[in-house]
């Protein structure tokens, strides 16, 4: 089977958790739903929305919690502007291509969003496939969607990696049988580590990250 190398979107692709953590402030006030910076880490950083409107909007109906939530989604990709990707992740996506490993997304965010920010990145032709909250039953941290992107490419997850940023990406991609590498966006190294992650990094510049990805996927070793 194929290897391949899998990466969650923000915070990992793109440092954008202070712009949703600021679409979630502008909408949640007039709700009355006063929110922190240790509220988003503790209860929004990488779960997804069904869990956010139970957290936050209890007080809501169903239908109101939904359209709270994807008002937000909506002033997130709005206040988006065109920006850099993660240092480092051009090169990493250059060397997997040219060891022909499989590449994709694998979020909890809803697919308008990965359409707005991999356009931004100017990442989208490069990362082709997709799965996201919407695509599968039960979403980060259940480890259904790395199975469903595993299934979708070929992998095989004992020689494949992901790249994630909270502690919900972590398990999933470990449940899902992958190796992960820990981006250090919002959580510390130590944090990501005890997780499982294999190494925790600022970005895709860390000279650790290759021989990892050689490692897991058997891949002959570079020259020097």
């Amino acid at each position: 089977m194929n290897a391949a190398l899998f990466f969650d979107l923000d915070g990992t692709l793109i440092d954008s958790d202070g712009d949703h953590f600021r679409a979630f402030q502008r909408i949640f006030a007039p709700l009355g739903v006063r929110l922190t910076r240790d509220d988003y880490v503790a209860h929004i950083l990488g779960a997804d929305n069904a869990a956010i409107g139970r957290a936050f909007l209890s007080h809501l109906s169903p239908a109101e919690r939904q359209a709270t939530l994807e008002a937000k989604e909506a002033s997130y990709r709005d206040h988006l502007r065109p920006t850099e990707p993660i240092a480092g992740v051009g090169a990493i996506l250059d060397f997997a291509e040219a060891n022909g490993l499989g590449l994709g997304v694998v979020t909890n965010a809803p697919r308008a969003n990965v359409e707005r920010a991999l356009g931004a990145l100017g990442l989208a032709e490069r990362l082709p496939l997709w799965v996201v909250g919407d695509d599968v039953a039960r979403p980060k941290p259940d480890p259904a969607a790395y199975r469903a992107a595993l299934e979708r490419l070929g992998a095989d997850a004992q020689r494949s990696l992901a790249f994630e940023d909270s502690r919900s990406g972590v398990a999933a991609a470990l449940g899902a049988g992958l190796a992960v590498v820990g981006l250090t966006t919002t959580l510390d190294a130590a944090t990501l580590l005890d997780a499982g992650a294999t190494l925790a990094v600022a970005d895709f510049t860390d000279p650790r990250i290759l021989p990892l990805i050689e490692r897991r996927v058997a891949l002959p070793r570079r020259r020097a």
